[in-house]
């Protein structure tokens, strides 16, 4: 970590996309402001694959934090070695702020930050918030949740409310443009199957033993599925038995243009993939994880299916069968897929990191003034000419 004159803001974002990609539009803003910013992950493959794309910050990678299996010593010990990394970090260069975007990982960061006097925020994106953030709510000095629903369930009072942050990028394509830098035709209905950042097997089987009865159906359907590395071939094989177009990957970096080619997608529901569906606008059937912790992808896919803003189909519930005809319905009617659209638009939370962002900066100069301090860093430093000297106004959890 570099000094520099701007202040420097630490965001831990590790373990998931859907913790990573959040804290990268958050860094992205603060950038923007003129701040420096050290984003802070684990050494898992999706973190250092997903810090690839980051521009303008510093990147630190912490040893990983998980509770497996309650194997407490274990998770004891990663924590402290997480938290003595960060501490070694933090001490050269202070940061003013550190945000934490869920999971244990981004736990360490923020006590580290705590010690050497920075305010501290975290970001719960689901409905139902992870156990890390529940417990850390306690501690930090602002909370942000992406689900009105949320804020009861933190342990604080100070939550704000912006939604789940998404990349610029995120925004509705030309579905042509996109399906011919993918490698498809431009001119046929289109299905996106995702199964989050790693991939998801149950995901694979439920398509796949569908497309007997899609390729009688709609023969001129075509597929763009990200499988996870270890069902690639598997899946390929598929859609080859049934003559059906379709791009595998086992990774694929690039949502945006993939979202974009899609007139249907298949996702998990984790929220950072709900945000960026809303965002970009995509039809789409949501077959929560089942074993996601405290069962969260089901009550995220629930608040979109209540709303019409998606279909939700429980993989316990699933067959071959209802799945097809849902694929169906979406991908040859205009109308529902027209409906459901409306219904995203307003899920998206175009301003979310910016809100994030310019709260944090509000605070950090706020608790400066308090202290009597009349530093460049608190003025002017993140290049906003001091508009962010006056009083925070914290809102309270409904």
């Amino acid at each position: 970590m570099t000094q520099t004159n701007a202040p420097t803001i630490a965001i831990a974002c590790g373990g998931t996309g859907g913790h990573i990609f959040p804290g990268l539009a958050v860094a992205e803003q603060l950038v923007k402001r003129g701040c420096s910013v050290t984003v802070l992950v684990s050494p898992k493959e999706v973190d250092q694959q997903a810090v690839k794309m980051a521009r303008d910050v510093e990147v630190l990678t912490l040893p990983a934090v998980g509770l497996q299996n309650r194997n407490y010593f274990s998770f004891a010990r990663s924590f402290v070695k997480s938290w003595l990394a960060a501490r070694k970090a933090f001490a050269s260069c202070t940061p003013a702020a550190a945000l934490a975007m869920g999971g244990f990982t981004s736990a360490p960061p923020v006590f580290a930050a705590k010690q050497f006097g920075a305010k501290t925020f975290l970001h719960e994106s689901n409905t139902i918030p992870g156990k890390a953030n529940r417990w850390l709510s306690r501690f930090v000095d602002e909370c942000f949740v992406g689900f009105p629903q949320t804020a009861s369930r933190l342990h604080t009072k100070n939550v704000l409310v912006p939604g789940t942050p998404v990349r610029p990028q995120f925004k509705p394509r030309d579905a042509a443009a996109c399906r011919i830098a993918l490698g498809l035709d431009p001119d046929r209905p289109t299905v996106l199957v995702m199964g989050g950042s790693q991939g998801a097997s149950g995901i694979n089987d439920l398509v796949t033993g569908s497309l007997s009865m899609l390729a009688a159906r709609e023969p001129r359907m075509q597929f763009f599925h990200l499988s996870s590395p270890a069902d690639v071939e598997k899946v390929r094989k598929a859609y080859a038995e049934k003559n059906l177009s379709a791009v595998v990957h086992g990774f694929f970096g690039e949502m945006d243009t993939a979202l974009g080619a899609a007139t249907v997608a298949v996702s998990r529901s984790g929220a950072s993939s709900l945000a960026e569906i809303a965002a970009m606008r995509v039809p789409s059937i949501l077959v929560p994880f089942p074993a996601a912790a405290d069962n969260h992808q089901f009550f995220n896919a629930k608040a979109f299916d209540e709303t019409g803003a998606a279909q939700l189909l429980e993989q316990k519930n699933s067959t071959p069968e209802k799945f097809a005809n849902l694929i169906l319905d979406l991908a040859t009617s205009a109308v529902t897929r027209e409906k459901m659209q409306s219904a995203l638009a307003k899920w998206h939370a175009p301003q979310a990191a910016e809100q994030i962002a310019e709260t944090m900066l509000k605070l950090i100069a706020h608790g400066t003034e308090r202290a009597g301090a009349k530093s460049p860093d608190a003025s002017s430093g993140c290049g906003c000419g001091g508009e962010h000297r006056h009083e925070l106004r914290v809102k309270s959890a409904a």
